[in-house]
């Protein structure tokens, strides 16, 4: 911004033009407007700010499980600040290096970097968060470590540029967005969790 007002100073705003074009675009995309939390107990909150692009049945690949997963797709003009979806405990924190294809396609959540936790509810639910970089993204920023305890709605990382967020939840979650659905990070339910008795082991 400093640059486009020096060259609006001494050239003028025509000159200066692209470069505030370029600032207003870098403002609006690293943006992080605050949110009311969704309510409820069994609420699973939406993690991200985008498009619904997966909902339904699928193999978690990450605790090697059946699950409900739902994916959401953030375009360059979505807000890109990540929200955790529950509160509990980070049991585990993976990180895998990879490709940059388009994040709208399914093979992204395989083949394309990403970062995913394992979260621990109180109530003994296990639920799995993954950030996948996209076609341009080439930076993912994850900002709670293993071992936290983490309370829901918390900003926990950023992905730069467009990409998606993966949710692979418990098979009796009852998921509460549709495919093709708009959400916000924080402030809409993503699904409802079932619930486990903490004392079956």
């Amino acid at each position: 911004m400093a640059a486009a007002v020096l060259v609006t100073w001494g050239w003028g705003p025509w000159v200066a033009l692209p470069l505030w074009l370029f600032a207003v675009f870098v403002l609006q995309f690293f943006r992080d407007p605050r949110r009311v939390l969704a309510e409820g107990q069994d609420a699973v909150l939406c993690p991200a700010d985008g498009r619904v692009i997966m909902v339904g049945p699928a193999e978690d690949p990450y605790l090697k499980r059946p699950a409900i997963k739902c994916s959401i797709f953030m375009n360059v003009f979505n807000v890109h600040s990540n929200r955790l979806p529950v509160a509990g405990q980070v049991r585990r924190r993976w990180y895998s290096p990879g490709r940059f294809l388009n994040a709208s396609l399914d093979k992204a959540s395989e083949h394309n970097e990403r970062n995913a936790l394992w979260i621990t509810t109180a109530g003994g639910d296990d639920v799995v968060v993954v950030q996948v970089a996209g076609l341009i993204a080439r930076r993912i920023l994850c900002y709670v470590g293993e071992g936290e305890v983490v309370d829901r709605g918390r900003r926990y990382g950023f992905i730069r540029f467009g990409s998606r967020v993966d949710v692979y939840l418990p098979p009796g979650a009852h998921p509460e967005v549709a495919l093709g659905d708009k959400v916000k990070a924080g402030s809409q339910v993503l699904a409802r969790l079932a619930g486990r008795d903490p004392r079956v082991q």
